[in-house]
């Protein structure tokens, strides 16, 4: 295990000499961003469209937010919403896009962003809505048509790709590696008969890289089945950041979450990356459920990390103070949003990152 106070920085670990010409990758979120994405929450989502409206602000202070809405009361609803939080919605960075989606979750329907032939392209994979863990009336189809849209807004090219799955359940080092759980992509609501050894196949060829690393199980009341951003995330090349429970958290050291993340632990550890496991310090009670305060799904951007906040002074603060030490140069923001976390995630969950073109040189 790496110390947290030895974390090299993001940028220290980017050797772009690494980048061949012509290679095929997907670049890693702490690298340069064009813009920030995100779908604002429809008529059944308002539970949580101020928290959406401060990440919103957050974003925009750093680089450019592209708004998508849904109609022209959406787009109202939603100026209200930054207005109410003390912000500005006619902020030069973000950018009000009309177009057709479902829901507000767009990490898992947006584009995946790869760099193919010294170019960026769009890769539109299938999206049916979870595989419908969260019921079999959530629509869909707009959401599916997302990644299209964007291209067609960008004059990006965009490809097919015959495969259900979600943006929230990859993590990329940027350079060879994938990270993600076999427990969603395997998924028969997603997948039916999908074997691993043809996906490790699959993966190589559609993300160039070299390893891919499967994680496997499904943290208790995960209805993604165990999207990869609430549980690992890289923060440099080499290095990744593992849940771990404690004796102070609803999951505990040695239950079924507790062994779990272990094994995830060794899984990544055993793959060749150092791992810094991130204690789950306590729970929180929010309409009558409880939650771990989790963490890890966080959004890095230009300058910037947002963290999903629990309400709770304590953890919230112990939380900054190490995401700061695996992002050293970047502003750490927390904000809290546990009615987004009830309705099934957090701040990661909701945005989709588009590169900079500068990646290219």
């Amino acid at each position: 295990m790496l110390p947290c106070n030895i974390v090299l920085s993001s940028e220290a670990m980017i050797d772009k000499n690494s980048f061949k010409s012509g290679l095929k990758r997907v670049p890693a979120e702490w690298e340069p961003q064009e813009a920030t994405w995100l779908q604002w929450p429809g008529r059944w989502e308002k539970d949580y469209e101020d928290t959406i409206a401060k990440i919103s602000d957050i974003i925009s202070r750093y680089q450019a937010l592209y708004i998508l809405y849904g109609s022209d009361q959406i787009l109202e609803e939603a100026k209200d919403a930054i207005l109410r939080i003390g912000a500005d919605p006619k902020n030069s960075n973000i950018r009000w896009q009309a177009a057709n989606y479902d829901n507000s979750w767009m990490r898992d329907n947006g584009p995946v962003y790869v760099v193919d032939d010294d170019s960026l392209k769009i890769q539109n994979w299938e999206f049916n809505a979870w595989g419908g863990g969260f019921g079999s009336n959530i629509p869909f189809y707009l959401d599916n048509s997302i990644p299209d849209q964007i291209g067609e807004l960008l004059k990006m090219p965009v490809d097919h790709i015959d495969i259900t799955h979600e943006r929230g359940n990859l993590e990329f080092n940027g350079l060879d590696t994938v990270l993600l759980n076999w427990s969603t992509i395997g998924d028969p609501n997603r997948n039916l008969g999908y074997a691993k050894e043809q996906a490790k196949t699959d993966l190589k060829k559609y993300f160039g890289v070299s390893k891919v690393v499967f994680i496997e199980g499904i943290p208790n009341g995960d209805r993604t089945r165990g999207h990869v951003d609430g549980i690992a995330r890289f923060i440099n090349v080499s290095t990744a950041v593992v849940l771990q429970c404690t004796a102070s958290s609803l999951c505990q050291p040695g239950g079924k979450d507790g062994r779990l993340y272990d094994k995830i632990a060794e899984t990544i550890k055993a793959a060749g990356f150092n791992v810094i496991r991130d204690p789950i310090e306590s729970y929180v009670e929010y309409n009558g459920q409880s939650f771990d305060t989790n963490y890890v799904n966080w959004l890095v951007g230009n300058g910037f990390v947002i963290v999903p906040g629990f309400g709770n002074p304590k953890t919230d603060a112990a939380a900054k103070a190490r995401i700061e030490s695996y992002f050293p140069n970047r502003d750490v923001h927390i904000v809290e949003m546990l009615s987004s976390w009830a309705a099934g995630g957090g701040v990661h969950c909701h945005t989709n990152d588009q590169p900079a073109k500068s990646i290219l040189e």
